[in-house]
């Protein structure tokens, strides 16, 4: 059945609860919207199905490993080829690496929340670059934004040549329609799009004061793609589950309206008018494929006799580099657990790292910052920047009483990213800057006695 694009928030939100999906991360998925659309025992037949044209979408180089290959076979009304001249338009505050505008700062730097956009600013209109590293057209490195939105995007889909994006809500819910199907990610949900697919954003819930109704962080990896981390010693199973992950089935919008397709290419917004919407795909099959996923669903572990572990065992996906175990860009979440370690200071400890970390938080408190880390803002602690809880922290967790802990009062997240993440000039003077953020470590006493 053809699957139309709804008006209004309402509408979304019901699609999104109507929604099923496929499941399991890197897995050989196919699907198809009509019956027959999709060939058997061949890619390309002479003629596809139903009058549908055969089209390949690669996520990495024909002859790279097959633990690493990704593709995707659509089949679809038109062929993508069949478009207009792309046209330059304003990138309004979205930035690519590489990062140039200011010199990479070794301070901490934390923010409050995005604020609030101007009425009818959607996904797109509403991305607004922190900062990140590497270089987009040598496809290394990443770069993290934020979005506020109040409004759906409405006859314009957006595709992402540079990167894939990991979006995680803080606040409402998303509905995300691409060419494979459609997405509903809520706050405590992450969804990842691959490079190159198209997709427009719904809002899922529109408030009527005017205040932004979605808000949340997004990571562009420019590098290798996304994928389960290695468990080695934890065995066959923890930390995220492949099954868990869950992929769209095929829906299609046949519509010959107007539609501008907004290309992001080497960092710049390119723009074309198509005469239908390119979300047309019937039928497909492949690895190269969305997924959405709860991060409640995270099977965390810990140490159950002393000390805090590092926090590489909260990753949730990675993305490799050509150093083994040193990743490009890592996501990982800190979601509810217990905490029973003896004789142990239990709050993540003072560390300095050669790692480069942005946090994030989604809900609730994190328990290595009393105040002012608050949802929808976040903290930089770039390489070897010193850092660890606050003083108030410092001081409950060494006088707590050790007894089983359970956190469950928050969820958050860091990406975490091998080299140095430059600011952009518009995060290093914003308004939502906070000018005071060293001054939680003040007041942590000398207690040494010889």
């Amino acid at each position: 059945m053809s699957e139309q694009a709804g008006n209004g928030s309402e509408q979304a939100r019901k699609t999104a609860e109507a929604l099923e999906y496929l499941t399991g991360f890197g897995n050989e998925h196919s699907s198809e919207a009509v019956p027959g659309a999709l060939p058997l025992g061949r890619n390309s037949p002479q003629r596809a199905p139903l009058g549908l044209y055969a089209e390949q979408l690669s996520g990495s180089a024909f002859t790279e490993p097959r633990t690493h290959n990704r593709r995707s076979w659509l089949y679809r009304i038109r062929p993508s080829a069949a478009h207009p001249p792309f046209s330059r338009i304003d990138n309004g505050a979205l930035r690519t690496a590489p990062f140039t505008e200011a010199a990479a700062d070794p301070n901490r730097l934390r923010w409050n929340p995005l604020p609030d956009p101007a009425p009818g600013t959607d996904f797109l209109a509403g991305l607004w670059t922190l900062g990140g590293n590497g270089d987009a057209a040598q496809r290394a490195g990443m770069a993290i934004h934020l979005y506020a939105a109040n409004a759906s995007m409405t006859d314009r889909v957006f595709s992402d040549s540079d990167g894939e994006l990991l979006i995680v809500p803080e606040r409402g819910g998303l509905l995300l329609r691409t060419e494979f199907g459609l997405l509903s990610v809520r706050p405590g949900e992450m969804a990842l799009i691959p490079r190159g697919v198209r997709f427009r954003v719904e809002l899922q819930d529109v408030g009527t004061d005017g205040a932004a109704p979605a808000r949340g962080y997004v990571c562009e990896n420019y590098g290798q793609p996304f994928e389960l981390p290695n468990l080695g010693p934890i065995g066959a199973n923890g930390l995220a589950a492949a099954r868990d992950f869950r992929a769209p089935v095929a829906a299609y919008e046949d519509s010959e309206r107007p539609t501008e397709v907004i290309n992001k290419f080497c960092g710049n917004l390119w723009s074309a008018t198509y005469d239908h919407s390119p979300l047309d795909v019937v039928a497909w099959h492949g690895t190269h494929v969305p997924y959405v996923y709860d991060l409640r669903r995270f099977n965390v572990l810990g140490s159950i006799s002393y000390d805090h572990p590092d926090p590489s065992i909260f990753t949730v996906l990675t993305s490799p580099s050509d150093t083994p175990g040193l990743a490009g860009v890592d996501f990982v979440v800190f979601a509810p657990r217990w905490l029973v370690g003896e004789d142990t200071f239990r709050p993540p400890y003072f560390h300095r790292n050669v790692m480069s970390e942005y946090m994030g938080l989604i809900e609730g408190a994190y328990d290595a910052k009393a105040e002012g880390f608050v949802p929808g803002g976040g903290s930089l602690h770039n390489m070897m920047s010193a850092h660890g809880p606050d003083r108030e922290t410092f001081d409950r967790a060494s006088a707590a009483e050790l007894k089983p802990q359970k956190i469950d009062d928050g969820l958050a997240f860091m990406f975490e990213t091998r080299w140095p993440i430059t600011a952009t000039a518009q995060a290093a003077d914003a308004d939502h800057l906070q000018r005071g953020y060293d001054d939680v470590w003040q007041g942590l006493q000398r207690h040494f006695r010889a």
